[in-house]
């Protein structure tokens, strides 16, 4: 609103922009708020005291007040799309070239907080500014791209994941124009970089809708493009992602849609898979790891947990995914995951617990005359074993028992 009224005091107009006004309208609580207007750039740095010009180019300047930072743009139009990202050229202009030149009418609104423009009364306060059909897609659940579908998708091919994205997180249908439009631009994602899919996909799997996202993917052909391979055929399941509690993270969300498309993850399958999807969606080194673990660990509860020593249920009960693959084994086998989580309770209650710190460390091996070397970690392993079932108890019995080794 600061933002807004020094624009207004300097004679330009200020408007909420896009997903702001959106969720406004919805009775949802925006993430953040952008403003649009028809000051320049060269304007809205002289205006304000703390800027960055992170897209002067296309008419965007960050506005620092405090702690807070509003991105300001300038309506603009586009040129031509080249690279399928960013424009070649804009020209600033008007606020209805600005709205036609957006991805989906629902994304195209303004809205005057002060209510100085005309417009339909805004539930919230303020005036509407429609240039684009937005306000009846709202009312409608209708998720339609703005004019020509193939010429906003063929500009990005990005906005095919972000429709499916929305769709899901609103609970709209696709307009069924906008979804043939969609199909005709599945195929490669042509020109969209993975980590930028990667982001969308992360989005999708972090937000509770993600089961429906995953159901729009497959419907308008986006599986194959967005993962790097052949979409496995057959119906679409999304019986692991609807199963996760709301609050389930991306990379465990991962986990759960890649069982629902058939990868594998026993043996070499979860390390194959995780390689396929760090590739696809630029993993981090971290989310690789933890996809990866959730899927081995889940193998391993499914078909060896049973028959494992106490020391080796512990160990695996203390590995990171542990606790993802739980939360899938849940969803796979119910009556498996209470077995697993009474014998959690069980192994909790003697040993030290779970996991507990080593009675003995390499430094007391040393302090008894031990040689640092491959041997180390055996005896300190097999001690720490004998810790987590119960058979150490404290430090003077652990070092009899590292004696007992035998390694100088």
């Amino acid at each position: 609103m600061r933002v807004v009224a020094v624009l207004h005091t300097a004679g330009f107009a200020g408007f909420f922009a896009g997903g702001c006004v959106r969720d406004e309208l919805l009775g949802r609580r925006p993430e953040d708020y952008d403003v649009a207007t028809d000051a320049t750039p060269e304007r809205i740095v002289k205006l304000f005291d703390r800027t960055a010009e992170v897209g002067a180019h296309f008419g965007v300047v960050l506005v620092r007040d405090g702690q807070e930072t509003t991105e300001v743009a300038t309506f603009r139009t586009d040129g031509t799309y080249s690279d399928k990202r960013r424009p070649d050229s804009v020209r600033f202009s008007t606020a209805e070239e600005d709205a036609a030149r957006r991805d989906f009418t629902v994304n195209a609104l303004f809205l005057d907080p002060t209510g100085r423009t005309a417009g339909a009364a805004a539930p919230s306060g303020g005036t509407i500014i429609d240039y684009v059909g937005g306000t009846q897609d709202l009312a409608a659940k209708i998720i339609r791209a703005v004019g020509d579908a193939d010429k906003r998708l063929a500009e990005d091919d990005l906005r095919s994941l972000r429709a499916a994205r929305l769709a899901a997180k609103l609970g709209f249908e696709i307009e069924p124009g906008t979804a043939a439009a969609i199909r005709r631009h599945s195929a490669g994602l042509s020109g969209v970089s993975r980590e930028r899919i990667g982001d969308e996909v992360r989005r999708m799997m972090g937000h509770e809708s993600r089961a429906t996202a995953a159901r729009w993917m497959w419907e308008l052909g986006l599986v194959a493009a967005a993962l790097g391979c052949a979409a496995p055929a057959g119906e679409c399941s999304t019986r692991h992602l609807a199963g996760l509690p709301a609050e389930s993270g991306s990379t465990v969300a991962m986990a759960a849609w890649s069982l629902d498309l058939g990868f594998g993850h026993e043996g070499e399958g979860a390390r194959k898979t995780a390689q396929g999807w760090r590739r696809a969606l630029c993993l981090s080194n971290e989310e690789k790891d933890e996809l990866q673990a959730t899927l081995s660990e889940l193998a391993n509860l499914e078909k060896d947990w049973a028959g494992q020593s106490v020391a080796v249920q512990k160990r695996h009960a203390a590995r990171g995914g542990f606790e993802a693959a739980m939360m899938l084994l849940e969803i796979r086998s119910p009556a498996l995951a209470q077995d697993v989580r009474s014998k959690l309770g069980w192994l909790a209650s003697f040993g030290g617990g779970i996991a507990p710190k080593p009675l003995v460390t390499g430094d007391h091996l040393i302090e008894m005359g031990m040689k640092p070397g491959p041997a180390f970690k055996r005896v300190l392993d097999g001690v720490y074993d004998a810790q987590l079932e119960g058979r150490v108890t404290n430090l003077r019995e652990g070092l009899e028992l590292a004696r007992g080794f035998g390694v100088s």
